[in-house]
């Protein structure tokens, strides 16, 4: 599949479903608390999206050739769990920090992001982790504008997660997204930054680094979705969906609740 590239009446319709997206994220935030359950969490965010904001939740029965139908509404990863944990009755507790992972559809568009929450008090290295991997997409984020090799973004990444003394997942990656959920490209977190195609005004792509407090390595879970750390460490992720610009880069799920780029991090526009 080649690289699309968005016109100006599918940046404005993308614009939508990305701003919902970042929206569910706002407003399920003030319910992740100690005691509830994902399974609650991923309730509250569909009957939002269904109800609320009239969109389609895309994780909602989505199966890539080779899975089964995935079954909830949204993805939900805790402490050791990378990425697309399924919803369940287990609470969370005290010390916990969870991905929760939003895919809107609106009128046939998909708007992608993600954000880990530190649920009540947490240890200072999963506060750590937490904010470095937040940094971690802020990085790569400012590597985004015409002209430069996407590998920049895996490089840049790479870099600030393994300096700070962390691993990055390799098996799973942030990747075009439009009319379908997953388009090319694919967007390493790794890597160097003279490979891959050179970036143009009008591509849109997910960054959604995943980063791990001990080892690289990961495992899949028996249900096919839930994928871990082989070691069981702390595994943290965030994740924008951006808009290549004429000059430089537009994070297009941003919203008001949305935590903002460090300071120390410069986007180009």
């Amino acid at each position: 599949m080649a690289i699309s590239i968005k016109t100006t009446q599918d940046i404005a319709e993308m614009r939508v479903a990305c701003r919902l997206a970042g929206e569910v994220l706002d407003y399920i935030e003030p319910f992740v608390k100690p005691g509830i359950t994902t399974a609650e969490l991923d309730r509250l965010c569909h009957d939002y999206m269904v109800e609320v904001q009239g969109c389609i939740p895309a994780p909602l029965n989505y199966a890539p050739p080779g899975y089964a139908p995935y079954p909830k509404s949204i993805c939900a990863s805790v402490n050791h769990q990378v990425c697309h944990g399924v919803p369940n009755d287990r609470s969370l507790k005290k010390g916990d920090i969870v991905n929760l992972d939003i895919t809107t559809i609106k009128n046939g568009w998909h708007g992608d992001t993600s954000r880990t929450f530190c649920v009540g008090e947490t240890s200072i290295l999963a506060r750590r982790l937490v904010a470095m991997t937040h940094e971690c997409m802020w990085v790569g984020i400012a590597q985004v504008r015409p002209g430069v090799h996407l590998g920049a973004v895996g490089a840049a990444i790479q870099k600030h997660a393994e300096g700070a003394g962390f691993s990055v997942v390799r098996e799973f990656c942030g990747h075009g997204i439009g009319r379908n959920f997953h388009e090319e490209p694919q967007v390493l977190h790794y890597g160097k930054a003279s490979d891959g195609p050179l970036l143009v005004p009008g591509m849109v792509f997910t960054i959604e680094p995943m980063i791990n407090a001990g080892k690289a390595a990961i495992s899949e879970l028996p249900d096919g979705w839930t994928i871990i750390t082989k070691d069981r460490s702390l595994s943290a992720q965030w994740e924008h969906t951006v808009y290549v610009t004429e000059t430089g880069v537009e994070v297009m799920t941003m919203s008001a609740g949305a935590p903002p780029c460090p300071p120390h991090i410069r986007i180009t526009p």
